[in-house]
């Protein structure tokens, strides 16, 4: 695919990057000659200099010829007005970021796609999404919805007392025989390495394991692991952030009790006029006594969304020795992310990645209508719609050339989630959630062109 981005910030520089490593024909445009030349010095782009709204630089980085333009610079207003021109000018497909989230609340009644904006992509509003199913699934590190949970993806650490450890996976299986889960990836404590489990994979203690489940499923999965559900109703948030703000109304629209703490104080007092139902802070995040007048032990969940990774990692190990259940800290340093599980955080989250994979299922070939990647794992989690000249239309799953480093999870049909076995036969119109490896990607995708 040929691809324009524009805008070669921190959301820009790591979507050049995943797709540069994809193979794909890849512009990077941007103001900054700095942004440009770190780019250009460390991924295989092509790099323009200029304003990515002027036409002149749109038609030298070809535009009418590109499949999709991104615009994702820091400016709303920017990338709104290049996509609107890009699709004038050819582009066939145009995504903007923008934070306004009204907008995306909005999005049909505006019809942005009648002047020339595809998809509307807001960083901010995909991670307060990400919190606030962290929190409904407060026992589990990891998650992710499909089709309004027909099928979830939860991902947990295995402790001594799983009832999984030990036993392969289809031991596992026979423990709960109605089948209401599976795993899809495993990362072994201390390893970097994925892998996707087949019936003979042990569990071991300190795996991490993501499975897909159906709602019913998730009890079960409480058991076997030894988790325990804690019902969350108290939440602190540190700093008030575009994240921090729109996580705080959704949460207060939830009826969770919110104490959200600001160091500004021009800004603690405008957002006390903007969350009436949330208890404002005025002050320092990283103070433990602060943390402790405001009873920190008390909350249920801590979330540190403050621009500073490390404030939000050390605050948020700060709420873990308070007894806090569940903390969830925000990171913009991708090396920080691959550690979250040996730091004692719950969960790291990060806007550039979360707002990476909601553009990459437009990159995928075949009909895929979501996307993400598994945190702190080499994988990827695809949904696709079986077309009906697809190779895996009317085929058992055991009768498909599926790759071993790849999984079907689970099955979305009329919308209702189904845990699949080797006889159940694939129809046209079938979501099919696949768990696979870079390496068998390309191979998967044929499967659904």
């Amino acid at each position: 695919m040929k691809i324009i981005i524009a805008g070669a910030g921190e959301v820009g520089f790591h979507l050049a990057k995943l797709l540069s490593f994809e193979s794909q024909d890849i512009t990077l445009i941007d103001t900054s000659r700095d942004n440009l030349t770190y780019a250009d010095t460390h991924l295989d782009i092509r790099t323009i200099k200029g304003d990515a709204t002027s036409i002149s630089i749109l038609k030298d980085a070809q535009v009418k010829h590109v499949d999709m333009l991104i615009s994702v610079t820091s400016s709303e207003a920017t990338n709104i007005t290049c996509c609107v021109l890009a699709k004038q000018l050819g582009a066939k497909r145009t995504i903007a970021r923008i934070s306004n989230t009204e907008f995306l609340e909005n999005k049909e009644e505006i019809g942005f796609t009648s002047f020339g904006i595809d998809e509307l992509i807001s960083p901010e509003a995909l991670a307060a999404r990400e919190i606030a199913l962290l929190l409904n699934q407060s026992a589990f590190n990891d998650s992710y919805e499909f089709e309004n949970g027909a099928l979830t993806m939860i991902g947990l650490s295995l402790s001594r007392n799983a009832l999984f450890v030990g036993k392969t996976v289809k031991e596992a299986a026979n423990i709960f025989p109605d089948l209401n889960f599976v795993p899809i990836a495993i990362q072994r404590y201390g390893t970097q390495y994925t892998l996707i489990p087949r019936g003979d994979t042990q569990f071991k203690e300190g795996d991490q394991v993501n499975f897909v489940t159906l709602k019913r499923g998730v009890e079960n999965l409480y058991k076997l692991t030894g988790k325990t559900k804690h019902a969350i109703k108290n939440v602190m948030i540190l700093g008030g952030s575009k994240i921090g703000k729109k996580t705080a109304i959704d949460l207060c629209r939830n009826n969770f009790h919110v104490k959200l703490v600001e160091s500004d104080k021009e800004k603690a007092y405008d957002l006390a006029d903007e969350l009436p139902n949330a208890l404002i802070i005025h002050g320092d995040g990283r103070n433990v006594e602060l943390l402790e007048e405001e009873n920190v032990h008390d909350m249920d969940a801590f979330i540190a969304v403050t621009g500073n990774s490390e404030t939000n990692i050390m605050s948020c190990l700060v709420a873990k020795s308070k007894s806090v259940k569940k903390t969830i800290s925000l990171v913009e340093n991708m090396d920080y992310y691959q550690l979250s599980h040996s730091i004692g955080i719950d969960t790291l989250i990060n806007k550039k990645l979360l707002a990476a994979n909601n553009i990459f299922r437009y990159v995928r070939k075949g009909e895929v209508v979501a996307m993400t990647k598994i945190n702190n794992m080499n994988a990827e989690l695809l949904e696709f719609i079986v077309k009906p000249n697809s190779q895996v239309c009317n085929k058992k799953i055991k009768n498909l050339d599926f790759p071993r480093s790849a999984i079907i999870g689970g099955i979305i049909r009329d919308g209702e989630g189904i845990i699949a076995l080797g006889d159940f036969k694939i129809t046209r119109g079938d979501r099919i959630v696949v768990c696979c490896l870079p390496r068998s990607i390309k191979k998967v995708e044929k499967l659904f062109l």
